[in-house]
Order: C-alpha cells, then structure tokens, then sequence
C-alpha cells in the first residue's frame, strides 16, 4: 500500500505517510480532486467542465490548468494515480486508504461492538467534505448536497444499529435516538427510535406525548407518519432497522480474467440475489432511477441483492478490448467469484437473459434457481432476413453519429420501444441516463455484439428450476420469445404480464406483479 491517505471527514485533505500535502490554492482545483476521488470513476471532460466551470471562461484550458496542478501533487511519489486522454480523466483510488472507507470497512460487520459502532458515529458527526464549497458552480452544488445527504443516511443506518444494539442500555439508547432525532427532525424512524427507548424504559407517558406530538409535527407538514407497534418482550433484531431505512448500496471493483475493472454493488441483506447485467446500466445513477429503482429495492427488503456494471458501461471500464457473449459471461463469473458465491439464485433481463441462460449451463451446480424476464435466447443476426439486418445496420450508423449528442432524437430510438407506456418525464430521463451510461464507440459495440448472441442449444441444459417472465405487448422482444424460451427449459414455468413495457415502469401493476412472481419464486 501507499503512503497516500484521502481525509473526506471534516476538511478534505490529501496526507502522505500522515503528513497533509500543500493542495493547490484554486478551491475549484480542489474541489475537482474531491469529485474524482469520491466518484472514483472515469469522467467526461465535458462533464468535469459543466460542474465546475463557467461557459464565458475557457473550461477547457482551466481544467487542463488545474490537472497539471494535481498531477504534481498526487503522482509525486512515481505512481500515475491521475491519468487522462483526450476523453476522459480517472483517479485511480486502488492503493489509497480514505478514512470513510476504513469506517465503513468495521461497521460492516455484523457483530460490531457497540464501542465500536460509538467511536465509527462519532467520527462520522464530523462535516463530509469540508472546504469544498462551489456556491457559484450549481451542479457540484447540488452533487455535493447529495454525497452529504447520503453520508447523514449511512451515519443514520449505524445509529439504529447502536440503539437496538444487545450491549446498548436502553438509557444510552434514549441518548443516541434524542441526538438522531436532533439531527433529522424529520426522519420517521428516529422519532420510531425515541418512542422505542422510552418504552423500553417504562416511560409510557413520556412515549404518549411524543406520539400525539409528533403525529401533529408530520401532519402539519404534510407527511404521513404511524408509530410502530412495540412489543416489549422483544428485542429487535439485528439488521431489522437497515431494512427498515434501505437506501444505501456499497460499491466495490473486482477485475477480469483479461484484466477489467467491474464495477459490482450489494444491498440489502439475507440471501444472495445475483443480476446479470444488461446493458444500459450504471450503479450510482440506477439506484434512483425513476423506472427501475422500486422494483431494485423491493427485490433487495428480502435479499442481498448484487448487480454490476458490464465491461463497456456504467462504472465498470469503458476502454476493453473485446465486448461479446463470451466476456459478458466472464464478467459476471469475476463478480461471484470474487463475493465467494458458490451457489445462488439468477436474474437475468433482457440481453441478460441470455447470459444468464449460458452460466447456468455453464456452471450447472452455481445456479439455484435461474429467472429470466424479456429475455431473448438469440440475436438479431441469427436466422435474419436482408432487410432486417439492413433496419438493424441502419440504426448503428444513426448510433455511431448521434449517440453522444445533446439532441436525444437519436437515443429516442431506444427509448420509445423500451417503454411505450413512459411519460415524458421518463423518457426524458431515460433518453439522458443512456448518454451516461456509454460512449458512442461503445453503444455501437455492444448493439453489433447483440445480434451474435445464440444460446439456443443451451436452453436444454438447463437444471436449475426457472421462472420465465414477458410483457405481453413487448414492443423490444416478442412475448413470443418468451413463451419459446419456458417451453424450450425443461420444467420452466411462464409468467406473462400485463404490459407493453421491455422495462417496467414504477407505478405500473405489471411491475408489482414481477415482484410477486419473483418473491414466490424464491421463497417456493
């Protein structure tokens, strides 16, 4: 390891075998090394520009300016920690200790003490990010106030861990809920936590009024709040409230056999749910999607729900030699490998579907139960006729030259066939989260390896008990494919949902109808 060492609690500092290192004088200077280290991902120069620039200045020549500046700092020591092409600038963290993340490491662990959840809390009371401040620059502005809002819901998460702790007097308890609800008037489940404590105490009168208060204090607010139930005969089980707040993930890279960086996330807790990836995803800006976000997070109430980025896209390297059935498969072998998964059960959408569909033929003995939904067993390519694979060459060339433009007419394309049923609002978003998500050389990349797909011999190998899952008015893939596929796995079982949606929309019913199939599924 290192001598670098990354302070984010309290003011951002860099340190060197303990020792802060002079940053440059800019704040915006600073700032930026913040935001790549935190992000700890490739980023557009385009973007790095509209965050922390102003368009009458040279946005260009001040980021240029400002990563000479850094390079001195940060590669002082021979390591090329910060590197950058004509695209795109990365900070490479792999050899760096933060002090958030030696926190996060120890509470982690399910059998913390609750010294050990103390000290980790105190620590996290101090400011994220300090001295960074862009008031002029909305858009850091704005990602600023998020990271900060997500450092007070972890530090929230280990608080409730700390009060129903085992080794946790109920009168400290009542001390760490009262300082919880200090910090977040309007967190439902620090007054929960206040309430608990009280009673727990014998304090019912005190509990009483905090309910008839705090029922008004939500009311006047326009928020909906009931008291949980409490039972005092019983303790409250360990993990039991992270459900109850789930909203965090944890991020984490592991690397391929060809020496790829993937980025994989967790959330959740209880048996393993493993996602094959599909394309068109990224961890962070997934997560609060408004389209696929509440199906993630009803999934993860009930499992430890793990997904990644594939090569190509998302979090995970853009800049890989080969995108193909062959490493979609590898990619995911490195995520449970590395997670130590021996056997589990498999989602797999849309193009991971068939991913999904070869690693279970694969690896027979890994894959407990296999589901797959708007799935596809082979490409556009195979079996085609002149003119469909004319359309398909077609829409790659408007690919190759539109994808990266503002004008989403181009990404339109995708959009309006993944989800008819969207509102604008949702297509909107969606046609810009796939402009995020991949570089144009990539998108064309990934639709050409798309149509090589075939996994149709593989179908029979199948053992592991499957759930096939189609919208029956699929504009992308057929619900006859779907149906094609349960027939072709022996003793796989066809759900068909009401809707014309590749991807579900929250809001939906079809959506809470996979939600059901799955959690049956599972639990059957």
């Amino acid at each position: 390891m290192s001598g670098l060492r990354i302070q984010l609690l309290g003011d951002f500092q860099v340190l060197r075998d303990g020792t802060p290192i002079e940053l440059p004088a800019s704040k915006k200077t600073r700032a930026l090394l913040a935001y790549l280290i935190v992000t700890g991902r490739p980023q557009r120069r385009e973007r790095l520009c509209e965050l922390f620039w102003d368009l009458p200045d040279d946005p260009r020549g001040a980021l240029r300016w400002s990563l000479s500046k850094l390079r001195s700092v940060v590669n002082a020591d021979g390591v090329e920690r910060l590197r950058a092409d004509r695209e795109r600038v990365i900070f490479d963290t792999y050899d760096i200790e933060t002090d958030t993340g030696e926190i996060e490491r120890f509470l982690a662990k399910e059998d913390t003490s609750a010294k050990s959840l103390l000290k980790g809390l105190t620590a996290l009371r101090e400011s994220y990010l300090g001295g960074v401040d862009l008031p002029g620059q909305p858009i850091f502005a704005d990602w600023l106030a998020t990271e900060r809002e997500r450092m007070m819901r972890y530090r929230a998460k280990h608080s409730a861990r700390l009060i129903d702790h085992k080794d946790t007097h109920p009168d400290k308890a009542l001390t760490y809920s009262s300082d919880w609800l200090a910090a977040r008037p309007f967190s439902r489940h620090a007054v929960d936590a206040v309430i608990r404590s009280h009673r727990r105490l014998g304090q019912d009168a005190e509990a009483d009024e905090l309910t008839r208060e705090y029922t008004e204090h939500f009311k006047a607010a326009g928020l909906d709040w009931k008291p949980e139930e409490y039972h005092p005969p019983r303790r409250a089980i360990p993990g039991e409230t992270e459900h109850a707040i789930l909203s965090e993930q944890t991020i984490r890279f592991c690397r391929t056999r060809d020496d790829v960086s993937i980025a994989y996330a967790s959330v959740g807790s209880g048996p393993p749910l493993v996602k094959a990836a599909n394309w068109l995803t990224h961890l962070e800006l997934d997560w609060n999607a408004p389209i696929w976000s509440p199906l993630f997070r009803e999934l993860a109430r009930e499992t430890t729900f793990i997904r990644y980025d594939e090569r190509g896209n998302g979090l995970s390297d853009w800049s890989v030699p080969d995108i193909s059935l062959e490493t979609f498969v590898t990619d995911l072998e490195a995520v449970v490998d590395t997670l130590g998964l021996d056997r589990f059960p498999l989602l797999g959408i849309s193009q991971g579907a068939a991913v999904s569909i070869e690693f279970a033929a694969r690896y027979p003995e890994r894959v407990s139960k296999l589901i797959l939904f708007g799935g596809y067993p082979a490409g556009w390519r195979v079996g085609a006729d002149a003119a469909t694979i004319a359309e398909r060459e077609a829409v790659i060339t408007l690919t190759k030259t539109g994808w990266g433009q503002d004008n989403p007419a181009y990404r339109h394309i995708f959009s309006a066939t993944f989800m008819p049923g969207a509102t604008p609002e949702q297509l909107a978003w969606f046609d810009d989260f796939q402009r995020q998500t991949t570089c144009p050389e990539n998108a064309v990349r990934f639709l050409s390896a798309f149509g090589d797909i075939d996994v149709r011999d593989r179908l029979e190998a199948i053992t592991a008990p499957t759930l096939v899952l189609h919208s029956r008015g699929d504009r992308r893939i057929p619900w006859e494919t779907g149906r094609d596929i349960a027939a072709a796995i022996p003793r796989a079982s066809l759900v068909t949902l009401e809707s014309d949606n590749h991807l579900l929309l929250e809001g939906e019913p079809a959506a809470v109808q996979f939600v059901d199939a799955v959690r049956t599924f599972l639990a059957d």
